[in-house]
């Protein structure tokens, strides 16, 4: 078994007595505020960033997150793609050939962890079965339900909020792709005629492995919708933002400002968007990004959870 899933039994066994199973099988452990710590390195030093999560506001994105960190999916492959002076992005590219972004493809890997540490993830975005009128659960899809104002919110998820510090789950941006999946609703029916089960937009409960920390005070506007709402879910908050900013980006700083006058900190790379995704009309659709990718990498270490 995975060490950190051996850690994760070790942690909570105090706690409650675990029958030997698969990380879903262990949630009943949980408490609403679990607490992450973020490895990044940088110029060959390591730092390292604590996040509290938040099941209030999140609580499908919270366990998503939680299993991909315990069968360490984020350990040792990204880099941080996209750096600017209003968030730090990673969890969906590593450096390919000639220091070229290359995407990894989160869904077979997703699928490659489960056969191989025999675990199973948690679903709550499928692909839509029955009709209209009695929507049902397809395959899996590995993508988690999108818990944003105000469409999906949680009722009562007021905790945080998209401020300095806080931990975002991301998605590429899916154009006009009009493409329904079935969701399971955090509120179990409750607001929609006692409906668990609903036809959504994919593009809204899309989100895989791609998160950031905000650095701005407030939300970046290429991350707000065409109504002014929020786009992407909050789901933690660096617990001492001073750590981060006398840590990492204090570093950031000294590096950026030792650079000779004609060099850059970071270069901007366009890339081909959802080529991995499991709609072929979207796959095709030819939608690109353009991300500001450090030249000094940034890496993404480790995501460990040290409190469930």
């Amino acid at each position: 078994m995975n060490k950190k899933l051996l850690r994760r039994i070790a942690l909570t066994a105090s706690a409650a007595v675990i029958a030997a199973g698969t990380v879903g099988m262990l949630s009943a452990c949980s408490s609403d505020h679990p607490e992450v710590t973020v490895t990044y390195s940088f110029e060959g030093k390591e730092y390292k960033v604590e996040y509290v999560l938040s099941r209030h506001d999140a609580p499908r994105t919270v366990t998503h997150f939680i299993e991909l960190a315990d069968a360490g999916y984020y350990d040792g492959q990204f880099i941080v793609h996209d750096f600017t002076d209003e968030y730090l992005m990673t969890g969906g590219y590593r450096l390919g050939t000639d220091s070229d972004l290359e995407e990894v493809n989160y869904f077979a890997a997703v699928e490659k962890l489960e056969g191989d540490l025999g675990i199973t993830f948690t679903q709550s975005v499928w692909r839509t079965a029955g009709s209209s009128e009695n929507v049902q659960k397809g395959d899996g899809l590995y993508t988690v339900y999108g818990e944003i104002a105000p469409k999906f919110k949680v009722e009562g998820g007021t905790e945080y909020s998209h401020t300095q510090g806080a931990l975002v789950m991301y998605y590429s941006d899916k154009g006009k792709y009009n493409g329904n999946v079935t969701i399971e609703r955090a509120d179990g029916g409750k607001n929609n005629n006692g409906e668990p089960l609903e036809a959504q937009s994919y593009s809204l409960n899309s989100a895989t492995s791609l998160f950031y920390t905000q650095l701005s005070a407030s939300t970046p506007s290429s991350h707000k919708d065409s109504e002014g709402n929020d786009k992407y879910c909050v789901f933690g908050k660096v617990k001492d933002y001073s750590v981060l900013e006398e840590g990492l980006l204090a570093a950031i700083e000294t590096y950026k400002a030792n650079l000779a006058d004609d060099a850059t900190f970071t270069r901007t790379v366009t890339v081909d968007l959802n080529v991995n995704e499991p709609f072929d009309d979207l796959k095709t659709m030819g939608l690109e990004a353009t991300f500001e990718m450090p030249v000094e990498p940034i890496r993404l270490v480790s995501v460990e959870v040290t409190k469930y």
